[in-house]
């Protein structure tokens, strides 16, 4: 196909698309996820200290704010901030939250703008103390509900959906939290995984499509909730299960209990967790993201195949994809773009003019393996495309001698209104 070699992507079998954009840090062509949640009960540990460590875990789903709430049993303490975990958090301000239980939250905003005001946990005062909520996901009748709400003259200080929730549960408040939140989900409409922390209770529920993950772990002496199971990992824990569709989970003293808070119509957990989202060392549906992958690529080398001397990954998201299609095709896998890995999904987005420069910032060829070879670039997704035109431009200039761009991810055709950054179609 040479340099005019069209992109070829796997046509995949499977739940309908719920798909986005994200900017590739130079020109939005990956998908923006939304939130990462991570929440542990664990009586005489510190649970801050774990929580900072899950949230580590969890900081590719969210890099705008991170935050924590912990409770001593008699009051709530929240600490967030603009910025990655690593920035908003340091061995004094943990030291500062005592507690056995906790919730975190890292942010990308698809609802609400990035501002710190909308940075979670949201604090919320409640008739039966106080209570902090985070919130992976995004609500759809969340205008329709702050209207409602204000007509009752409850006011909002933010432009999160999290902090409408937060108003939701609030408004029962003559009764138990758990009462609470059985009238309030009933009255939600779209994607949310959330965690509710009270005095003595952590709360996790999703939502009736099961959008955004969320699963149970064990840790010694008392359990967590993450929106992946490398967060459980990293903490030293064991993943227990997936919470389900519809279902709420409560931790407390007494232990673990759940409820089916709403009936299950059609399980549509968003396709982007296995392509792109979630760390492929995380599980789904028990089996690892790599491996599914893995079988994406596979997959992709039987559909589409090409006549290559090497195949080349996408870094870093690619490279699963990309070794099952050299080992289902036979075809050499090895490196042939370097990624700087000090500019992360951050860095601003230069104009269009600058694009190359922009490109050349992340990405650097590797000139000696690329010199005359006949190059097979496989990526996980594309949304624009004009990305991958750049690193098909840049492989060239680098001496490939013909390029044949795979995307292992089916075409994305259609807006998402789910709780990733891409509300429009382009």
């Amino acid at each position: 196909m040479g340099r005019h070699s069209g992109i070829h992507h796997a046509h995949l079998s499977g739940p309908d698309l719920v798909v986005a954009e994200q900017a590739f840090s130079t020109c939005r062509d990956k998908p923006r996820e939304s939130c990462g949640l991570f929440g542990v009960y664990a009586p005489d540990r510190r649970a801050a200290e774990l929580t900072y460590f899950g949230l580590y875990a969890l900081q590719h789903r969210g890099q705008e704010s991170a935050g924590i709430a912990v409770s001593n049993s008699s009051e709530i303490m929240v600490v967030k901030d603009m910025g990655l975990v690593s920035q908003v958090f340091n061995e004094n301000i943990l030291l500062s939250l005592q507690g056995d239980l906790a919730i975190g939250h890292v942010r990308y905003s698809t609802t609400g703008s990035s501002l710190w005001q909308n940075a979670q946990p949201v604090l919320k005062k409640f008739a039966q103390g106080s209570f902090a909520i985070a919130h992976n996901g995004n609500l759809v009748n969340a205008r329709q509900l702050k209207e409602e709400l204000s007509r009752d003259h409850i006011p909002f200080v933010t432009s999160s959906d999290t902090e409408v929730i937060a108003c939701l549960i609030a408004t029962y408040s003559d009764q138990t939290m758990e009462s609470s939140l059985n009238h309030a989900i009933a009255r939600l409409a779209g994607a949310y995984s959330l965690l509710i922390l009270t005095e003595d209770k952590l709360i996790g529920i999703r939502d009736a499509n099961g959008f955004r993950p969320l699963c149970l772990g064990e840790v010694e002496n008392g359990y967590v909730l993450a929106s992946e199971s490398c967060a459980i990992d990293v903490v030293g824990g064991r993943l227990v299960r997936e919470i389900e569709p519809g279902e709420m989970i409560v931790i407390d003293k007494d232990g673990v209990r759940s409820q089916m808070l709403l009936s299950v119509q059609r399980k549509a957990l968003c396709i982007f967790e296995f392509i792109y989202f979630a760390r492929p060392d995380s599980i789904i549906y028990d089996r690892s993201l790599y491996s599914i992958r893995h079988r994406m690529g596979t997959i992709l080398a039987e559909e589409s195949p090409a006549e290559g001397d090497l195949v080349v990954p996408i870094p870093e998201s690619g490279f699963p994809a990309a070794i099952g299609y050299a080992q289902a095709s036979g075809i050499p896998f090895g490196l042939g773009l370097i990624k700087n890995k000090y500019i992360g999904r951050t860095f601003i987005q230069p104009s269009h003019a600058a694009r190359k420069i922009g490109i050349a910032l992340k990405l650097n060829p590797l000139r000696d393996s690329l010199k005359d070879k006949r190059v097979v670039v496989v990526d996980d997704s594309i949304v624009r495309g004009n990305t991958s035109q750049s690193i098909i431009q840049l492989l060239h200039e680098a001496g490939a001698r013909e390029v044949h761009m795979r995307v292992s991810s089916p075409p994305i055709r259609y807006p998402c209104f789910f709780g990733i950054d891409m509300a429009e179609r382009e």
